[in-house]
């Protein structure tokens, strides 16, 4: 009886979270092979993009061969040529909001006003030029807030920090304790902007829609370029002499997270927050999808067809090769989530047992959107901060003699 009142309870609070915000945007499917040109020529299948732009009942078969050809070739697909402009530049943060709810307008407005009047303490911001490049500049500037952490707590083990990408629609104070709690352990951390994310959004869009969207290739290479910018991250840090590292991501987050770790060994640790094991599942499945889910029924399209046109984008596509070398591993999902589903999230732990992947498993008691709420913040906060305290102190442990001080 009260576990059936209490799950009733989350549901409605879940619910209620997910469609407070009135400015998501129904977007008509668009295939966006324009978003992919460089892949498909790479790939050979420029032929099959040209019939599909002259023949649109083309346009399906064409974008999951593109999407096949990228997991055959995903050293490619996610593979880049490091920045050559690295630098760290110091501002005022700001928020930049993706709703419009009169609470989070005031905050947004009063932190402009501190920073107007010199009250706001400039924060250090590395940024670079990605890699994959789109028709938006804004975005193709990186921007990962700085939190290097003090010297005196990085003495006597290997120079160790963690790359963290929050949810989708994010703000840009979102996650940022983690990255101070992160400090006091004497562990670094770059809290990276994804694609189409506050100051890399465009000023077209009220939220982050480019990130997820009906436009399947726009969508396709946010993941890409995600991905690559973690890569270039890693790039940096060892620039600065770091030696181990890892990466905490949530929700898209994670997504990102585990795809970027499938291709680099140098991310040991891995706290994958809320997670599922397919791509197309989440849009069509999850509440704070509904909006993209409309897009592709108007098409006509189903979530079969869904799952095969974002397969290039899905952590199942790359389960084997992510269990290719050994990484310390956390995946925590939520009991009563509503967006990223706890079968799907089942099957990822399924998936990671069968693949002989060391992992832990945490649940939470709580949805998706309310993980972000109290007291389940804290809980989550305490299972994400002891694991990555706990992993990072274990590779120190491993590390090879010459490599046990700092530099």
């Amino acid at each position: 009886m009260l576990s059936t009142l209490y799950r009733n309870w989350m549901v409605a609070w879940e619910t209620a979270l997910t469609t407070r915000d009135e400015n998501r945007v129904v977007r008509p499917l668009e295939w966006g092979f324009d978003w992919l040109q460089d892949f498909a020529a790479v790939a050979g299948l420029s032929g099959n993009v040209e019939a599909a732009e002259r023949d649109p009942s083309a346009a399906e078969s064409a974008m999951i061969a593109l999407n096949e050809a990228m997991i055959r070739n995903s050293d490619v697909f996610f593979g880049y040529q490091p920045p050559a402009d690295f630098r760290l530049e110091e501002r005022a943060p700001q928020l930049f909001p993706t709703n419009v709810r009169p609470e989070t307008l005031e905050r947004d407005a009063e932190l402009k006003r501190l920073a107007r009047e010199g009250r706001l303490k400039p924060a250090q911001f590395l940024r670079f030029t990605s890699p994959v490049r789109t028709p938006y500049p804004e975005n193709d500037l990186a921007n990962a807030r700085w939190y290097p952490a003090a010297e005196e707590k990085m003495r006597g083990k290997p120079r160790q920090a963690m790359i963290v990408m929050p949810q989708w629609n994010a703000d840009a104070f979102s996650h940022n304790a983690l990255c101070s709690l992160f400090n006091r352990f004497g562990i670094s951390a770059l809290r990276l902007s994804k694609p189409f994310h506050d100051i890399r959004r465009p000023a077209e869009t009220e939220r982050s829609d480019y990130a997820v969207s009906a436009n399947i290739g726009r969508t396709l290479a946010a993941v890409r370029q995600a991905v690559v910018d973690v890569r270039c991250c890693v790039d940096w840090l060892e620039q600065q002499g770091y030696e181990q590292f890892g990466i905490l991501g949530t929700s898209l987050g994670s997504c990102y997270a585990f795809i970027a770790s499938a291709h680099d060994a140098r991310l040991r640790v891995n706290a994958f927050n809320h997670a599922s094991m397919a791509f197309g599942d989440v849009a069509w499945t999850g509440q704070s999808t509904r909006h993209i889910r409309a897009g592709f029924e108007q098409a006509g399209l189903t979530q079969e067809r869904l799952y095969r046109l974002w397969s290039g984008i899905s952590p199942v596509s790359y389960m084997e090769r992510f269990a290719r070398h050994r990484k310390k591993v956390l995946v925590i999902h939520a009991r009563y989530d509503l967006t990223f589903l706890p079968e799907y999230s089942e099957q990822v732990l399924r998936s990671f047992a069968a693949e002989g992947i060391d992992f832990i498993s945490k649940v939470l008691p709580c949805g998706h959107y309310t993980t972000g709420e109290t007291p389940y913040k804290f809980l989550d906060g305490w299972w994400l901060g002891s694991f990555v305290r706990s992993a990072f102190a274990g590779l120190a442990r491993d590390a090879p003699a010459g490599k046990q001080m700092a530099i």
